[in-house]
């Protein structure tokens, strides 16, 4: 069963549930003990959500009638407004892109990840205004940057400012909120923005005509490492109730995600035209710019990634305070996950690089 809450006053309600979501009494997991195979009758697990996007691809993929629990959706937008759901204790599990989990390691809050998810790494373009002209990365300097703290295109800006032997003493970075971005660049209040689709190419259509354009693609490179990831709160992980959910949540997930893989035009339809109500051309070009999901082996790669990410922010200065990746994985998933996979149907992709 699967009931959507939305916004903060639904997750105040989900706060009062969560306390009784599964059977009570059982000893307290630690993170040594391995998962729990079986979900007692009764658990609940809270799944955030950002656009829908979770609940509506298990329920097209049939996979959310199979889930062995309940679950319940709260629908929130970004990772911060996640976090601050965790810490309530109102959410169980989320996905998000690899900036949040390393936000949790700052708070110190422990909401380890439990599924890696890869889609194209080349997806964000660094889009430049009308009049401009700068088309690579050492024309960066002294230009005025959109940037969002604690999230994927941060680092894609601080990752592109490396390449370009440059730091953020070099430009100018105008903090904004990521919906923000496109308009920014389009009418030249900021000279340059990562933007993914549909936002490049509506961009482009509406920029292209006055002289704007993108960073050379061949010099961006690398600049995203294309993770994201299914984390969850450790209080969640030490019932074995939730504990054996959130095993059995990253195998449907894993389904979810290959069934789109598999049903591109029905996911169009469906989640983009339907859900989000943008048009099927707007949701085809995203579909093609994320390209095929792939679920990388939870392992020393991808921990050795996540910590590159982390080094990078840490380099421009804009961590508070030293952070170790390897604190926010739950590794015990790497079997679920090895499993999962190929059952599935689906890929562990290309090995993850670390840039």
């Amino acid at each position: 069963m699967a009931r959507l809450r939305r916004g903060w006053a639904a997750v105040v309600g989900v706060l009062l549930l969560t306390a009784c979501a599964g059977p009570t009494g059982a000893a307290e997991l630690d993170a040594a003990t391995p998962l729990p195979t079986e979900v007692p009758p009764g658990t609940t697990l809270v799944v955030a959500d950002q656009s829908e996007a979770q609940q509506v691809a298990l329920r097209a993929s049939g996979e959310l009638e199979r889930l062995p629990f309940t679950a319940e959706f709260a629908n929130f937008t970004g990772g911060p407004a996640i976090l601050e759901a965790f810490r309530a204790g109102a959410a169980d599990v989320a996905s998000v892109g690899d900036t949040p989990p390393i936000q949790a390691l700052v708070a110190g809050e422990d909401v380890p990840i439990i599924l890696a998810r890869r889609t194209d790494p080349s997806s964000t373009r660094l889009a430049v205004a009308p009049g401009v002209g700068a088309r690579t990365l050492a024309d960066l300097r002294g230009k005025r940057i959109a940037y969002a703290e604690g999230t994927a295109q941060q680092v894609i800006v601080l990752r592109s400012l490396e390449k370009a032997g440059l730091t953020t003493a070099d430009v100018e970075l105008v903090r904004l909120q990521l919906g923000e971005f496109n308009d920014a660049v389009r009418t030249g209040q900021v000279d340059v923005a990562p933007l993914n689709e549909p936002r490049l190419t509506r961009f482009l259509a509406d920029a292209g005509p006055r002289g704007g354009g993108v960073i050379d693609p061949a010099e961006t490179a690398g600049t995203s490492s294309g993770l994201n990831y299914i984390y969850a709160r450790r209080e969640a992980l030490q019932d074995p109730a939730k504990a054996a959910a959130l095993r059995a949540y990253v195998q449907h997930y894993i389904r979810s995600q290959q069934w789109i893989n598999d049903h591109r035009e029905e996911w169009i339809q469906t989640y983009y035209v339907e859900n989000q109500g943008i048009s099927a051309e707007d949701g085809r070009r995203i579909v093609d710019s994320l390209g095929t999901v792939t679920f990388p082996r939870l392992d020393d790669t991808v921990v050795r990634a996540q910590q590159a990410t982390i080094d990078v922010i840490d380099r421009a200065g804009e961590l508070p305070r030293k952070v170790r990746a390897a604190d926010g994985f739950d590794l015990r998933f790497t079997d679920v996950v090895a499993e999962a996979v190929p059952a599935a149907g689906a890929s562990f992709g290309p090995e993850v690089a670390v840039r």
